[in-house]
């Protein structure tokens, strides 16, 4: 069973923002801080997509057809992901990143979990599926202590 360790880092994200937390206490009485805040501008895909959506002919006289537009909200989201598998890698390869505990939706963990480096797998001894980026740290602690200790 994972505990938060002496050192352990607790990743908080969900798809627009982030925040990597290292313990500086013990598992009895964890103690999160901020070693890293990362957050996505990402307005709503209607204030980032084109006027209208796009129109085909078809192959027949006077038909169109109307294209979809790409959901660039839905785009963000995905990059973002990426952008935080890429953040891991660079501190686990620099040597400052140990072990880590995940905690995210179900669906951005999902995403994550397929982009991360082996490098970053091989040091995550745990997943919580919670969202609790907007929760305060204090709150985070005892979340994240309950779940590994369930």
């Amino acid at each position: 069973m994972a505990q938060l360790d002496h050192g352990t880092f607790v990743l908080v994200t969900d798809s627009e923002k982030a925040l990597l937390l290292q313990n500086t206490t013990d598992a009895q009485d964890p103690n999160l801080e901020v070693r890293r805040k990362e957050e996505q501008d990402n307005p709503s895909d209607i204030e980032q997509s084109a006027n209208r959506p796009g129109r085909m002919h078809d192959g027949g006289p006077g038909q169109r057809s109307a294209l979809d537009d790409t959901d660039w909200h839905e785009l963000a989201k995905e990059r973002f992901a990426d952008d935080i598998a890429d953040l891991l890698y660079a501190r686990a390869h620099k040597g400052k990143l140990g072990p880590i505990v995940l905690v995210a939706s179900p669906q951005v963990l999902g995403n994550l979990r397929g982009k991360l480096h082996k490098e970053v797998q091989d040091l995550v001894t745990a997943e919580i599926p919670k969202t609790l980026t907007n929760h305060p740290l204090d709150e985070i602690e005892k979340i994240v202590q309950n779940e590994l200790a369930g």
